[in-house]
């Protein structure tokens, strides 16, 4: 019987000892520092050094790193790499364990299909059938600040709903207080026509949530069919919002286009802060601060940015006339082939949450800028 128990325990720990333990090296070859940035993995490369068992992923320091699995079969996990280095992760079986949610978004019915979503930085709205319905016209993307990483806009609404407070208030964690209107707001992508105007998208028909946290959120809005340049077209957006980025990915496709066209996120510019822009056509950046809806309330200020790496242009086109609060948009044209999809980023930073000042954004859109042309390199061994 003794001799049984030692055999059993020699057998287990040379199970221990043959646990297969491999590693994640994640090279970063450009000289910008990635703090938290959301490596990415195909699983299937995961699959075919771990088979289908659990596996947990530390650090340097033996400590447990979160991931997520996403809608389009990647691993997700922060990395901390400094410039032109690498870092090593240890990648082995077994349980990982739960992760805080901070990258997330719902549908809110009871405020006209509002669709919404956040992550640590910043949170968004785009507009739902139950508000077209009304007539009001309200084409582009809103932004709700933030001055803190949890979620909380599930509770704004909660809140609103029961006329315990407003969102357009803020309660210690930011609030409503971007004009949006008859425009492409903080960063939409429109069709142009043939003499340049813009193509108003207005709101989506439909949604499907891809990927609903704890790292990545992604939704794909589909829009209700209308004519562009003398075709029948539906659009669909497919937002993808990271944990620790101040940017929206969107991929943008127009299904039934028949012909090459013009596409352009867009930026308005509102009539309190007409000359508050920067353009860089070079790295294909708009930058514009927005001093908020009723600035004088020490609303702070709202960074608002796009990058788009296909712009063939960037320019502040503006209005005649003003229209209500709105001078005009910034808008960085790109050339649309029908089939194309067509990707660029958008988003904001609020000065009262995690996005000191003016100058800090501008380099923070001119890192992430860099940070495309040089994403970084993932070797498992």
């Amino acid at each position: 019987m003794k001799n049984l128990h030692i055999a059993s325990l020699l057998l287990a720990v040379s199970a221990i000892a043959c646990t297969p333990t491999h590693t994640i090296e994640v090279c970063n070859s450009s000289d910008i520092d990635r703090n938290g940035q959301l490596a990415e993995v195909p699983v299937r490369d995961i699959v075919a050094v771990m088979g289908n068992q659990q596996f947990v992923i530390t650090d340097s320091d033996g400590t447990e790193v979160p991931y997520q699995i996403t809608h389009d079969s990647l691993l997700v996990f922060p990395t901390t790499v400094a410039a032109n280095s690498t870092t090593t992760y240890q990648l082995r079986p077994g349980t990982p364990a739960p992760v805080d949610t901070i990258a997330c978004g719902a549908f809110y019915a009871p405020r006209k299909d509002d669709f919404a979503w956040e992550n640590d930085r910043s949170a968004y709205r785009a507009y739902g059938p139950a508000l077209q319905a009304t007539g009001e016209k309200a084409f582009g993307y809103d932004i709700w600040t933030k001055s803190v990483a949890h979620p909380v806009v599930a509770k704004r609404y909660h809140d609103a709903f029961a006329k315990i407070s407003s969102f357009h208030e803020d309660n210690g964690d930011g609030m409503d207080v971007y004009a949006v209107g008859p425009t492409l707001g903080a960063g939409t992508a429109a069709l142009l026509d043939a003499e340049g105007n813009i193509i108003f998208p207005w709101c989506y028909e439909k949604y499907e949530i891809l990927d609903n946290g704890p790292l990545r959120f992604s939704v794909a809005l589909t829009y209700p069919e209308t004519e562009a340049n003398g075709s029948k077209i539906r659009e669909t957006r497919v937002i993808t919002l990271d944990a620790g980025e101040f940017l929206n990915k969107t991929a943008v496709t127009y299904a039934g286009l028949d012909s090459i066209s013009t596409v352009a996120p867009g930026i308005v510019v509102h009539t309190d802060n007409p000359d508050g822009y920067v353009l860089d056509p070079e790295r294909s950046i708009m930058a514009y601060a927005d001093l908020t809806d009723h600035p004088d309330d020490q609303n702070g200020v709202i960074y608002v940015g796009v990058v788009a790496p296909a712009a063939d242009s960037v320019a502040n086109e503006s209005f005649e006339q003003p229209q209500g609060n709105a001078a005009g948009h910034l808008l960085a044209k790109s050339s649309y082939k029908p089939g194309d999809t067509y990707i660029y980023y958008w988003g904001s930073g609020w000065s009262k949450g995690f996005m000191p000042d003016w100058e800090s954004w501008i380099q923070y859109l001119n890192d992430f800028s860099d940070r495309l042309k040089s994403p970084l390199k993932i070797t498992i061994k």
